[in-house]
C-alpha cells in the first residue's frame, strides 16, 4: 500500500511544479514590463524637470554668439538671449505697388550681344458677368488682413539681392523705442554688414546712452555714408560724438531733436577749430530746432577752419541778424586771431624745416663726414686734409684710367641689344667732378631721392638713355615713383593764402560752403545786408573757387520783394549750376 499511494502522487507534484514555474515567470515578465515602464516615467520626469531647471534659470551662462554677417539670424538669436518678450520681425521695406527688386544678375559671356529682353506678355483682361471689362484693383494701395500689423515694431531693410542675406544696404527702424538693450543688441550685428551705407532711427527715443554707444560703433561698419537720426529728442545733446575724428558719417541729419544753443555750440567745435577740423562730414541738417544767435554763432566759428562741409541747413530756427551776420563774415575775408596766427607760425615753421636738415646724433657727430664745414672742428679738417692730398693725386689716376675703360664696357653692353651708342666724354667729366652716377643733387654726402624722381632725364634714366625705363614701361610696387602720385591731403585753413592788412593777417574766407538753409527764421534787414555784402564779395574775387551756389532765405522778418533780398537772391542764382536765365522775347518767338 504505501508503494502504490508514493507512485500515484508523483504525476500531481510534476504538475504542480510546473504550474508554479510558469506562475513565477509570468510574474517575473510581469515585473520586467513595469520596471521599464518606470523607468520611462522616471526619464521623462527627469527631462521635465531639467528643462524646468533652465527655466528657472534664465541668468546660466550661455556661450558667447559669434555674429556670422547674417542680419536677420544674427539678431534674431541675439534678441532670444536677451530674453526679450517680443522680438521685432526682420522685413524687407515696403515699397510702391509695381515697384520690385530686381537681383543683380551678370550677363553671360558672349551670350547676350545682340539680344533684347522680351516684354512679358499682358494677362487678358477680366470679365464680369455681363461680359463687360471688370474694374481692376486700385494700385495705390496695399489692404492689409490684420490692420494692426502696420503698428507693429519692425526692423525694415533694403537690401542689393534678396536672395543674399548678407547684402542689406539699408537699415530703417520707426516708431519705437530703441533702449540700452537694443543698442547693444545691433552694436554686434551692423559692423559685420560690409554693404551697409544708410542707418535711418526716427523716433526711437535716443537717449545719452544709446547715443554715445551708437557712436563708438559706427567706426566699425565699413561702407557707412548717411545716418538719419530725425525726431528724437534727447536732453543730453550728444549729437557732437558722431561727428568726432574717427566718424565715418557723411550726410548727417538731425532735424525735429530739439537741439539748444549749447548742442549747437559743441557740434560747431567739432566742425573745426585751431587744432583740427573734421574732414568727412559733407552735408548737415540741422533743421526745426531752438537754435539761436549764439548756436549760429558757435556754428559759424567752426566753419572758419572747415573746408569740407558743402551743405548746411538751419531752417525754421530761432537764428536773427546777429547769427546771420556772424555766417556772412566767414563767407568774406576775416582776419585771423592771436591763437590762430600762432598756430599758423607753427605749420609753416614745421613745414619749412623738414628731417634732413636735422643735424646727426651727438654719438654719431665725431665720425660723421655728412656735417657742415661751420659745426666740423678745423683741426680735424686740418688732419683729414693733409691726409687725403696724396689720396687725391692717387685716385686722379685712378678715375681716368676707370673713366677710359667705361664708355667701352658700356659699348659692349649695346651692342649686345644690337645698337652701340657712343657716349660723349664731357658728360663722363661731369659725372667724375660729381663723383655720382646718378646726377643727382645730395645734401650732407646723401642723394636726394626725390630729386632723382623729379629730374627723370638726369643720370642715364631718361628713356632715350641706355639703362632708362621707355615711356611704355610699368612702374613696379613700392618704387619712389608711386609715392610721387599720392593722393593730396586736406590742406589745412592756417596755410591758406593770407594777405597782411594794417599788421593784421586776413584769410580768404571759406569759399567751401556751396548751399546755405537760412529759410523760416528770424532774421531782418541788417543780417541780410550783411550776407549781400559777403556774396558780392565772392561773385568778386572769384578766381579760386565760386562760393555759395545755393542760399535760402525766404519766410524770415523781411519782405520776400524786398530790393536786398531781390538783389541777393540774383547774384546767388547767377552762381547755380541749375540757373536757367529768361528768355528775351526775341528767344521766345
Amino acid at each position: 500500500m504505501p508503494s502504490s499511494r508514493t507512485s500515484g502522487s508523483r504525476p500531481t507534484s510534476t504538475t504542480s511544479s510546473v504550474r508554479r514555474t510558469r506562475s513565477n515567470f509570468a510574474r517575473l515578465a510581469a515585473k520586467i514590463r513595469m520596471g521599464k515602464k518606470i523607468e520611462k516615467g522616471g526619464n521623462k520626469e527627469k527631462n521635465a524637470s531639467a528643462t524646468s531647471q533652465d527655466e528657472e534659470d534664465p541668468n546660466k551662462a550661455l556661450e558667447p554668439y559669434i555674429c556670422t554677417g547674417n542680419f536677420q539670424a544674427d539678431f534674431t538669436e541675439l534678441c532670444r538671449r536677451n530674453n526679450m518678450a517680443v522680438i521685432p520681425p526682420v522685413v524687407l521695406r515696403p515699397r510702391p505697388p509695381g515697384m520690385s527688386i530686381q537681383p543683380e544678375t551678370k550677363p553671360e559671356k558672349g551670350g547676350g550681344k545682340g539680344k533684347q529682353p522680351q516684354p512679358e506678355p499682358e494677362p487678358d483682361p477680366e470679365l464680369n458677368e455681363d461680359g463687360e471689362h471688370a474694374d481692376a484693383p486700385p494700385k495705390t494701395y496695399v489692404v492689409k488682413e490684420n490692420k494692426f500689423e502696420y503698428f507693429k515694431p519692425t526692423v525694415q531693410v533694403e537690401m542689393d539681392n534678396p536672395d543674399k542675406p548678407d547684402t542689406v544696404s539699408e537699415i530703417y527702424i520707426r516708431g519705437w523705442k530703441i533702449d540700452d538693450i537694443m543698442m547693444g543688441t545691433l552694436r554686434q550685428c551692423l559692423p559685420l554688414l560690409e554693404k551697409l551705407h544708410t542707418i535711418n532711427f526716427w523716433n526711437t527715443g535716443l537717449t545719452g546712452n544709446t547715443i554715445h554707444t551708437l557712436a563708438s560703433f559706427l567706426p566699425q561698419c565699413p561702407n557707412l555714408k548717411t545716418v538719419i537720426l530725425d525726431a528724437n529728442a534727447s536732453k543730453e545733446e550728444m549729437w557732437y560724438e558722431l561727428i568726432q575724428d574717427e566718424s565715418p558719417i557723411v550726410n548727417l541729419s538731425l532735424r525735429h531733436c530739439g537741439i539748444t544753443d549749447e548742442g549747437a555750440s559743441m557740434i560747431g567745435r567739432c566742425l573745426g577749430s585751431t587744432k583740427k577740423s573734421n574732414v568727412k562730414l559733407l552735408s548737415l541738417n540741422l533743421s526745426n530746432n531752438r537754435i539761436s544767435d549764439k548756436g549760429a554763432a558757435e556754428i559759424a566759428q567752426g566753419l572758419r577752419m572747415n573746408r569740407t562741409l558743402l551743405s548746411l541747413s538751419l531752417a525754421n530756427n530761432q537764428i536773427g541778424d546777429k547769427g546771420a551776420s556772424k555766417f556772412a563774415e566767414v563767407l568774406q575775408k576775416f582776419p585771423l586771431t592771436h591763437e590762430e596766427v600762432v598756430e599758423r607760425r607753427k605749420l609753416l615753421s614745421d613745414k619749412g624745416s623738414p628731417d634732413r636738415n636735422k643735424s646727426p646724433p651727438l654719438s654719431r657727430r665725431a665720425d660723421s663726414k655728412d656735417r657742415p664745414g661751420s659745426v666740423r672742428s678745423g683741426t680735424h679738417a686740418d688732419k683729414s686734409d693733409k691726409g687725403s692730398k696724396k689720396d687725391k693725386q692717387s685716385a686722379k689716376g685712378k678715375k681716368d684710367v676707370k673713366g677710359a675703360k667705361e664708355p667701352e664696357k658700356e659699348e659692349k653692353h649695346d651692342k649686345k641689344g644690337g645698337k652701340p651708342v657712343k657716349e660723349d666724354k664731357t658728360a663722363n667729366k661731369k659725372e667724375s667732378k660729381t663723383g655720382k652716377g646718378g646726377g643727382s643733387t645730395s645734401l650732407g654726402g646723401r642723394s636726394s631721392g626725390a630729386s632723382m624722381v623729379n629730374e627723370p632725364g638726369k643720370g642715364g634714366k631718361g628713356p632715350g638713355k641706355p639703362g632708362g625705363k621707355k615711356p611704355g614701361d610699368k612702374l613696379k610696387p613700392g618704387s619712389q615713383a608711386d609715392e610721387v602720385f599720392d593722393s593730396p591731403e586736406v590742406i589745412n585753413p592756417l596755410l591758406e593764402h593770407s594777405e597782411l592788412i594794417k599788421g593784421q593777417l586776413w584769410n580768404s574766407g571759406n569759399r567751401v560752403l556751396i548751399n546755405l538753409n537760412l529759410s523760416r527764421n528770424q532774421i531782418g534787414e541788417m543780417g541780410m545786408n550783411s550776407l549781400l555784402l559777403s556774396i558780392e564779395h565772392q561773385s568778386f574775387n572769384s578766381s579760386n573757387s565760386t562760393g555759395l551756389m545755393r542760399l535760402c532765405i525766404l519766410k524770415n522778418r523781411i519782405a520776400a520783394d524786398h530790393p536786398t533780398v531781390t538783389k541777393l537772391l540774383s547774384t546767388v542764382e547767377k552762381n547755380d549750376p541749375f540757373y536757367k536765365p529768361p528768355q528775351t522775347p526775341e528767344e521766345k518767338s
